[in-house]
């Protein structure tokens, strides 16, 4: 029974061989399908580890409220300069009534001008307490971040983002050197290490470039800058009065996170009556969430590519059942020397079973070649279409594809699979065939 097996193995492949162009064509439709899914697969796992990664790092026991401008239905009939969004008594009232909170960061950002000697540009200009560094994963470079003794002393201080340094300075050594805000002075404590902007996540929370940044104590701000701020549009100077522009509230438990964010929407539920004004972002629900998406998206990822083994398999059954009609002959005389229609059935299979074999095999191969790839086609399209690129969200620009593993035995199972279901009826069709009437083809 082996003998017979591995010699129905051997002219299998023999058969298969006698036609390469056909066996080519055919191998290269499985090995696209398969391909395609552990393909996709990794782009799809790429993009939810880099989209989760980002969630991740806003720090799953935090609790993140953002000043919004409301809209402007809800301003008609105010007059002068627009207040709205977090002020320093919703901080007060937050720390007071919710007793699980277990660190409390405020943050002010405004936009300046920084100068020093002949060089200006326009920055970010961020008022926060000494664990804005911790919360955002930014390094200190040179120097030293601001601290509660420069907070509490108000002081004139301040710490440059890398890419500030860079056009303020040069190759200068910033630290004790004074740089302009606007009209105001301050004298640089510290240097940041780069940092990656971070990707906007929902509509509250926008995406944050951290390259042009000058850090000084939010007491500071308060007492030098103040909450007025004047923007001019079109045509027109639009003023605002803004004191807070996010608080970042960690939790002494994971557990307590749903349970805190409730608490504090329902506090400044309270306090901002008149217009929506503010949102609370809760990354740990963002994490659940694009867990939950990351799954759904694979499912998806997965049947466009299965479509491509769909159409593999259709070639295979269509190359078999031309390939019968070619050796009609040779099967009536198989027939008439003895041969049973389990053995025709078993040839048959066996050429469709390699067919399957050798196109899931490369098709893995093919599937590992899916990084560099990637990273080549990234490049090129960097090059040609560099504003293109630009325009994508970062989790698509750097996204690197992850191979999963058991999309590798899933796909060339798969393929294996296919060939043996599109390859059934040919064979059984050559099997059913009658001996006398194969004879007389021609």
């Amino acid at each position: 029974m082996t003998f017979a097996w591995l010699r129905t193995w051997k002219l299998g492949t023999k058969s298969v061989m006698l036609h390469p162009m056909r066996s080519l064509l055919t191998v290269l439709g499985i090995l696209v399908g398969v391909s395609s899914v552990i393909w996709l697969l990794a782009i799809g796992e790429g993009i939810s580890v880099k989209a989760q990664e980002q969630i991740a790092s806003l720090g799953a026991d935090n609790v993140i409220v953002r000043t919004v401008r409301p809209s402007n239905d809800a301003t008609q009939g105010i007059e002068g300069p627009l207040p709205y969004g977090l002020t320093r008594e919703d901080f007060s009232t937050i720390k007071k009534s919710v007793p699980t909170l277990e660190r409390t960061v405020r943050i002010r950002e405004v936009r300046q001008r920084f100068s020093y000697s002949t060089r200006s540009f326009e920055g970010r200009l961020v008022g926060c307490d000494p664990e804005f560094a911790e919360i955002n994963q930014l390094k200190v470079d040179k120097g030293e971040f601001i601290s509660d003794y420069h907070n509490g002393n108000q002081d004139n201080v301040c710490v440059l983002a890398a890419t500030t340094a860079q056009r303020l300075f040069g190759y200068m050594d910033p630290l004790g050197e004074t740089v302009k805000v606007e009209e105001l002075r301050f004298r640089v404590i510290g240097v940041m290490q780069p940092r990656a902007a971070s990707g906007g996540i929902g509509g509250s929370l926008a995406a944050q470039d951290f390259n042009l940044d000058i850090y000084i104590p939010i007491e500071s701000l308060w007492q030098y800058v103040g909450d007025f701020v004047a923007q001019r549009g079109a045509g027109n100077l639009n003023t605002e009065i803004v004191e807070l522009s996010q608080l970042t509230l960690r939790v002494d438990d994971v557990d307590n996170v749903m349970r805190t964010a409730a608490l504090i929407e329902e506090t400044l539920a309270r306090r901002h009556t008149k217009m929506e004004d503010y949102a609370v972002v809760v990354p740990l629900e963002l994490l659940e969430q694009a867990r939950t998406t990351r799954i759904m998206f694979m499912v998806f990822m997965g049947l466009i590519a299965a479509i491509s083994l769909l159409v593999g398999g259709i070639g295979i059954m269509n190359i078999m059942l031309a390939t019968v009609t070619e050796r009609t002959r040779e099967i009536g005389i198989r027939r008439a020397l003895g041969a049973k229609q389990r053995d025709i059935t078993r040839q048959f299979l066996v050429e469709t079973i390699v067919l399957s074999v050798a196109g899931g095999a490369t098709g893995v191969i093919g599937g590992f070649l899916c990084g560099p790839v990637v990273s080549l086609a990234r490049a090129g399209l960097e090059r040609f279409f560099p504003n293109a690129i630009s325009t994508l969200p970062e989790v698509m620009r750097d996204v690197e594809p992850i191979i999963i593993p058991w999309s590798i035995p899933l796909a060339f199972g798969i393929s294996v699979a296919i060939g043996v279901v599109f390859g059934l009826y040919p064979a059984r069709r050559a099997a059913s065939m009658d001996p006398v009437d194969a004879l007389r083809h021609e």
